[in-house]
């Protein structure tokens, strides 16, 4: 009797190891055929591709703004960070680009170099709370980097001469992020202006030719949301 009893007290220890062996082998097993399908999937066919525009509309017209105001230097849209930012590489980087990298900064000016001066940060009055932390976060990361980045809210640009006023000391050896100043701004080398161009009573013509309708809008900036890690709370 008790030698039965010490075989079943050896049993069910040796039983539920040997469950949980072949339950770690299936899930091993399943895995690995996961991977592998993944790897066989084709690109295109399991992901059909559609065309998009770079920017959406609010975004075109700041472009248009910032290029008119600084005619002379590079006027980029839509960077990822991880284009424009380099990070030690003691951690994963994977994790890094999870959290920001995958990012793209709304508008950058940059000197002829390509060096970046300052990012546009275009932004929604009724942005989500998680756009706002992502927004934030990238801020945060930016100015680590000593790059300026300059808040512009949809349907509020500012116009041409604010934008000089804005962003003309950050062009300045050593420049600083402006204050507030009711001088007017330093003149440019002149340049031929859009408003000198088009007459003010056919400005929405020419917005709905230059800039068209909204079918096609490109790929939302909170679409890398998802990928971010839930531990995340900074």
């Amino acid at each position: 009797m008790d030698s039965l009893s010490s075989l079943s007290a050896y049993a069910l220890p040796a039983t539920l190891l040997g469950l949980l062996l072949f339950l770690a082998m299936r899930w091993r097993h399943r895995g690995g055929r996961a991977e592998e399908s993944r790897e066989n999937v084709d690109t295109v066919a399991g992901w059909p591709p559609e065309a998009a525009r770079v920017l959406t509309i609010d975004e075109r017209q700041a472009y248009d703004v910032l290029r008119r105001a600084f005619p002379t230097h590079l006027v980029l849209a839509q960077v990822p960070l991880s284009r424009f930012v380099r990070v030690p590489l003691r951690r994963s980087y994977t994790e890094w680009l999870q959290r920001v990298g995958t990012l793209s900064a709304d508008l950058l000016l940059c000197d002829a170099g390509s060096s970046v001066i300052a990012v546009i940060d275009i932004r929604s009055a009724t942005e989500s709370e998680r756009a706002r932390r992502r927004h934030e976060r990238m801020s945060r990361v930016l100015r680590q980097t000593g790059v300026h980045v300059i808040t512009w809210r949809e349907g509020e640009l500012p116009s041409v001469p604010d934008v000089r006023t804005q962003l003309m000391p950050l062009l300045q050896p050593g420049g600083a992020a402006p204050k507030a100043s009711g001088s007017r701004p330093m003149p440019l080398i002149p340049v031929a202006e859009m408003e000198e161009i088009v007459a003010d009573e056919d400005d929405q013509a020419f917005a709905a030719t230059v800039y068209g309708g909204r079918g096609h809008d490109p790929v939302s900036s909170d679409y890398f949301d998802d990928l971010e890690v839930t531990v995340v709370k900074r």
